[in-house]
C-alpha cells in the first residue's frame, strides 16, 4: 500500500472545507480519513435525530471532499471507537504523521494524543479558526481573573472585532446589552403567525442514513419523522439566508417566550450548523448585520442575537477548555437522586415539561429557556445528580457537543461549578413559567399554590430550595430579594412546603 505523507482526521463535527486541517494538503501523497464510529451513538443513549444529522452531514461532506479530488478514507458504521478505528488505520497504513484540528470533546483530545504517544506519531493539533477566539486568547483573557462573567469577555470581544461599536469602541446605541428589551412572552392571545424555519428535500444520501438509524437504533429516543435540518454547506447557507430574511425580526422580542406546540419560536435554528462548522459564526455574524441595514431591524434584536454567537457561545467554550477534566465532575450542591424516567418519554403531568420534553423527542430540539428555565430549572430543583442530567443533554439534542453542552448545562442551570461563572442560581417557581408561556392554562397544577395535592411542583420545590439554601441566597445582592419572600410566607406554610416537597423528591417518577 502507498505511504501517506500526512493523515489528516476529520471528525464529525469539523464539517468545514476550509479547515485549517486541510491547509498544505498534497493531494498526490496525502490522505483525508473521516469515521463513523456507533460507540459515538452509544455512549450516552443519543436521540435518532442527532445520530442522523451527524451521519447525514458526515457523508455529505465526504461526497464534497470526492467531488474535489481529496484522497479519502471513509469508514462507515465502525464497532469501535474512534481512536480505535483510527489506531487500526494508522497501523495498516504505516503512517507516521497525523493532522487534525483540536476536538471540541476533552475526552477525544486526550485519547488522539494519547494514541499519537503510544504509537510515536508525529501529531498535528492545529487551532479550530472557525471560532472567534482561540484557547491561547481565552487564556490570556481569564488570567489573574477572580470572577469569569460574560458581560466583562463579551465588551471585550466586541471592541476586538469591531461589531457593534463606533470608531472610539463604545457601543452603537449607548449600552452593551437589550436584555430589558428581549425578554418578553408572547401576546395573551398567542403568538400568530410564526414564518416556519427552512424546510430541506431529503436526498438520498440522507434517505440512507435515516433508513440506517431507524434500523439500527430501534431502542434510542426520539423520532425521526420531522427531521428537517440542514445536511450539507448548502443546506446551511440556506438556512442562514431564511432567517435573517424572515425570521430574524421577532426574535429579539420573544426570544424568551414559550407556547404550546409552538417549537421554534422565531430562533434561528442554527445552532447546528454552526456546531458542525457547516456555518462560520462571521458570515453568520455579517449577515444578520446586513438585515439589520437592509430591513431596519431593532438594535435590541441584532444586539441580542450577535451576543449569543460573538459573546456567550466563545464564552463557553473557553471556560470549558479551562476547567476540563474538573467542570464534568462539580457537584456544589451534592445532589445524588435519579433524573426521572419521563425524561425520556415526556409522560408527566406537568404541561411544561410535557411539551419541552415532548418537542424534544420530536425534533432534537427546545430554545433555550425551555431547556434553562424548564427541564434545567426543575432538574436543579428536584437535586438530581449532575451528570445524569448533563448525559441527557448531550444525548437528547441534535446540536449538543459536549464543549457546549456541559458549561450550559453544569455550569448554568445546575449551578453545578458553584457559580465560577454565572453569578447566581437560575432558579424559577411556576409563576416565571405561567408568565412565559401558555402551559400552566391546562395543567392540572397550579403555578400560585406552593404546597398540597394541586401545587405545581416546581413551585413547591422552588421555595424548598429557598429554605434549604437561604444562607447562601441572602449573602448575595442577586438573590437577596428572593430569600426576602420567604418572609411573607408564615413559618407554618414553610413548614407545609418542606414536607410536601420531600413527598415530592421521594417520588419524581410519579410526577
Amino acid at each position: 500500500m502507498t505511504l501517506s505523507k500526512k493523515l489528516v482526521l476529520i471528525l464529525g463535527d469539523q464539517l468545514d472545507i476550509n479547515s485549517a486541517a486541510l491547509r498544505d494538503f498534497d493531494q498526490k501523497v496525502d490522505r483525508v480519513i473521516m469515521i463513523e464510529s456507533v460507540q459515538e451513538a452509544q455512549y450516552v443513549w443519543s436521540h435518532k435525530a442527532k445520530i442522523a444529522l451527524f451521519l447525514a452531514a458526515m457523508r455529505h461532506f465526504a461526497h464534497t471532499l470526492e467531488k474535489l479530488h481529496y484522497p479519502l478514507t471513509y469508514i462507515k458504521e465502525s464497532p469501535f471507537s474512534i481512536v480505535e478505528t483510527l489506531r487500526q488505520q494508522i497501523l495498516e497504513d504505516r503512517v507516521t504523521h497525523l493532522v487534525c484540528i483540536t476536538p471540541g470533546e476533552w475526552r477525544l483530545k486526550q485519547e488522539i494524543a494519547l494514541l499519537a504517544q503510544e504509537l510515536d506519531l508525529r501529531l498535528e493539533m492545529r487551532e479550530d479558526e472557525h471560532f472567534f477566539c482561540s484557547h491561547q486568547e481565552f487564556e490570556l483573557w481569564a488570567a489573574n481573573r477572580k470572577e469569569f462573567r460574560l458581560e466583562y469577555f463579551y465588551r471585550q470581544m466586541r471592541k476586538t472585532h469591531r461589531i457593534l461599536v463606533d470608531e472610539e469602541g463604545n457601543p452603537i446605541g449607548g449600552q452593551w446589552n437589550f436584555d430589558q428589551d428581549n425578554r418578553k412572552p408572547y401576546p395573551k392571545k398567542g403568538p400568530g403567525i410564526i414564518d416556519p424555519p427552512a424546510s430541506f428535500e431529503i436526498d438520498c444520501i440522507t434517505k440512507e442514513v435515516i433508513d440506517y438509524v431507524e434500523a439500527t437504533y430501534q431502542d434510542h429516543p426520539g423520532s425521526l419523522l420531522a427531521f428537517n435540518w440542514p445536511v450539507s454547506r448548502d443546506q446551511a447557507l440556506e438556512a442562514l439566508a431564511y432567517f435573517v430574511d424572515y425570521r430574524l425580526r421577532n426574535f429579539g422580542v420573544y426570544q424568551d417566550a414559550m407556547w404550546t406546540d409552538t417549537p421554534f419560536g422565531w430562533h434561528s435554528i442554527l445552532s447546528s450548523a454552526l456546531n458542525l462548522k457547516l456555518l462560520n459564526p462571521r458570515e453568520v455574524i455579517a449577515s444578520v448585520l446586513e438585515a439589520w441595514k437592509k430591513y431596519t431591524l431593532d438594535l435590541a434584536t441584532v444586539e441580542g442575537f450577535i451576543r449569543q454567537i460573538l459573546g456567550w457561545r466563545e464564552f463557553v467554550r473557553g471556560m470549558y477548555y479551562l476547567d476540563m477534566p474538573k467542570m464534568a465532575q462539580d457537584n456544589y450542591y451534592e445532589h445524588s437522586r435519579a433524573l426521572p424516567n419521563w425524561y425520556w418519554t415526556g409522560e408527566t403531568g406537568m404541561s411544561c415539561m410535557r411539551d419541552a420534553i415532548g418537542q424534544t423527542l420530536r425534533y432534537g430540539y427546545a430554545h433555550h429557556i425551555q431547556r434553562l428555565m424548564v427541564t434545567g430549572n426543575f432538574a436543579l430543583l428536584a437535586e438530581i445528580l449532575p451528570k445524569e442530567v448533563c448525559d441527557w443533554y448531550l444525548a437528547i439534542y441534535v446540536d449538543a457537543i459536549e464543549w457546549v453542552e456541559l458549561p450550559n448545562t453544569a455550569g448554568m442551570a445546575l449551578f453545578a461549578n458553584g457559580g465560577r461563572f454565572t453569578s447566581k442560581p437560575y432558579i424559577a417557581s411556576g409563576a416565571y413559567i405561567k408568565r412565559m408561556s401558555n402551559y400552566c392554562n391546562t395543567c392540572k397544577y397550579k403555578p400560585d399554590i406552593r404546597f398540597g395535592e394541586t401545587a405545581c411542583p416546581i413551585t413547591t420545590l422552588y421555595w424548598n430550595f429557598l429554605i434549604k439554601h437561604r444562607a447562601q441566597f441572602e449573602a448575595s445582592p442577586r438573590t437577596r430579594l428572593m430569600t426576602a419572600n420567604l418572609n411573607k410566607i408564615s413559618q407554618e406554610d414553610q413548614d407545609q412546603i418542606v414536607l410536601h416537597a420531600q413527598q415530592l423528591l421521594h417520588n419524581l417518577d410519579q410526577l
